[in-house]
């Protein structure tokens, strides 16, 4: 049988260069250092297409399927001969697809496929694969902002330049339901009247349509609905799949990889509510404002039913995971993602206040929140988290700045945390009574501190020498000025 190859040719996006073959029976590729392959059969082989690529040319096969398979490296040269082997082999025709140089950052959007193609004059310009999609938010009335999955892990100084995020401005309105390339374009006269809706909505809701593909209902292995989200501040349901999980809200709708999960936090708040966080490698995005922990809350006497939509074999191969579930709520939703992302869950460490709690209350700037001591870190849990390792820690410093203006701001000190990396996280407004519990968690975790409260406390106790002074000098107004008069002479 004979057998075509072409040297040096890359397949989809990696950067592992191989060969490919064609032959009567069908298409393969082979990576040169490893063992990728991937292999075509006569009989799925659909279509082909030829473009310019930033790596050369690009041959794109079309299967049966409807999926699709793309190798660059192609050389001008090829044309002719890949198009004889396709109609000798396949019989079908190397379709050649133009390509704008334009420039230009106006078009129409075409979705082909599992593609997001922006067209130009009819030419394409560029394209983004919408498996790659990691979420779709509408910024503002008329942009949709598209944020990608980042392919390296531990980002470095020697890793490539990626992609993260892309706005497309799309104005007008349309008809909910509407099918059409141009997401922005006008409703035709022939076209039923429905709900009319933001052009911006019909292009986001199809982004996520798509994005999806390859997601059936049977892979959601678990959903919570409704649970309340501090940060970002709103109700959202949570759909579990096996590699990632789905925040979705009446506005956002966000795609976060449990590789993205660095680490898990469960926190008593008070005696009535469980603090579940999630942090984050890579930030979600409301708009301009980036989110690097989920912060959820629990009631801890609401309970849940739930079963796994998992095998018995699927589930025994992830640790401490069970079939079914008759639990509090939080310990559930803990226990899942504990299970899923392959993460040990943080817990509150022995440090108590005053009141028995594994935090106190503090003040970062102007956001008010609870400054828990763990056993490995420092956690402010606000509106705007805050996370300090204790091993990063410089000094701390205690100090009470507002010690001489009032007993109001007497019976309260601050806390100067001083990192090694530089930065600085002064709490203040802490509660006076907590200070020893502090002071000796923090001599318990060998940090550094520098206690700076006795120059308050002098000038509190001088200011009440002051005023016992006064009161004995009025009960002898005589004595307190020929004693002034005395003092006067002896200057002169």
């Amino acid at each position: 049988m004979t057998t075509t190859q072409f040297d040096k040719i890359y397949h989809g996006l990696s950067p592992d260069v191989g060969k490919i073959r064609i032959a009567a029976s069908g298409m393969a590729w082979k990576a040169e250092e490893n063992q990728d392959m991937v292999a075509m059969q006569a009989n799925d082989i659909k279509w082909a297409q030829w473009i310019r690529v930033a790596r050369n040319y690009q041959l794109r096969v079309g299967l049966k399927d409807r999926s699709r398979e793309t190798f660059d490296g192609f050389v001008r040269e090829d044309h002719d001969k890949l198009a004889q082997l396709l109609k000798q082999y396949f019989s079908i025709t190397l379709e050649t697809k133009e390509v704008s140089f334009k420039g230009w950052n106006w078009g129409v959007t075409d979705f082909q496929g599992q593609d997001l193609a922006f067209l130009v004059s009819n030419k394409t310009a560029f394209e983004l694969p919408l498996v790659n999609v990691a979420n779709s938010n509408i910024a503002g009335r008329t942009e949709v902002s598209l944020e990608f999955a980042t392919q390296n892990k531990k980002p470095s100084r020697s890793a490539p330049d990626e992609m993260v995020e892309i706005r497309f401005y799309v104005p007008g309105t349309q008809v909910k339901g509407q099918k059409g390339s141009d997401a922005g374009s006008q409703q035709s006269d022939n076209e039923e009247e429905g709900e009319e809706i933001s052009a911006a909505q019909a292009f986001h809701d199809m982004v996520k349509e798509k994005a999806e593909l390859g997601q059936v209902a049977g892979d959601i292995i678990l959903s919570f609905d409704e649970v309340n989200v501090l940060t970002p501040r709103g109700r959202y349901d949570v759909d579990m799949y096996p590699e990632f999980l789905r925040l979705r809200g009446r506005t956002y709708d966000y795609k976060i990889m449990y590789g993205s999960i660095s680490k898990l936090f469960l926190l008593p708040k008070d005696d009535q509510h469980v603090l579940f966080i999630l942090a984050l490698s890579v930030p979600i995005r409301q708009g301009q404002t980036r989110y690097q922990y989920l912060v959820m809350q629990f009631n801890r006497e609401e309970e849940i039913t739930a079963e796994l939509n998992m095998s018995e074999e699927d589930i025994a191969k992830y640790e401490k995971l069970k079939k079914n579930y008759e639990d509090p709520t939080f310990e559930v939703v803990s226990g899942v993602f504990r299970a899923l992302s392959h993460k040990k869950i943080v817990g509150a460490g022995t440090f108590q206040s005053r009141d028995g709690h594994p935090s106190v209350k503090a003040n970062l700037k102007a956001v008010q929140g609870d400054l828990f001591m763990l056993d490995k870190y420092i956690f402010f849990v606000s509106k705007q988290p805050t996370l300090i390792e204790l091993s990063d820690i410089h000094q701390v410093v205690f100090s009470r700045l507002g010690a001489g203006l009032g007993a109001s701001a007497a019976r309260t000190f601050d806390l100067k945390i001083v990192t090694k990396r530089g930065p600085e996280y002064t709490f203040t407004s802490i509660n006076k009574e907590e200070y020893d519990h502090v002071n000796g968690y923090l001599q318990e975790k060998k940090v550094k501190t520098k206690n700076e409260m006795m120059e308050g406390e002098l000038i509190m106790a001088a200011d009440d020498d002051e005023d016992e002074e006064m009161q004995s000098v009025a009960s002898s107004g005589i004595r307190l000025r020929l004693g002034l008069a005395h003092r006067i002479r002896l200057v002169r």
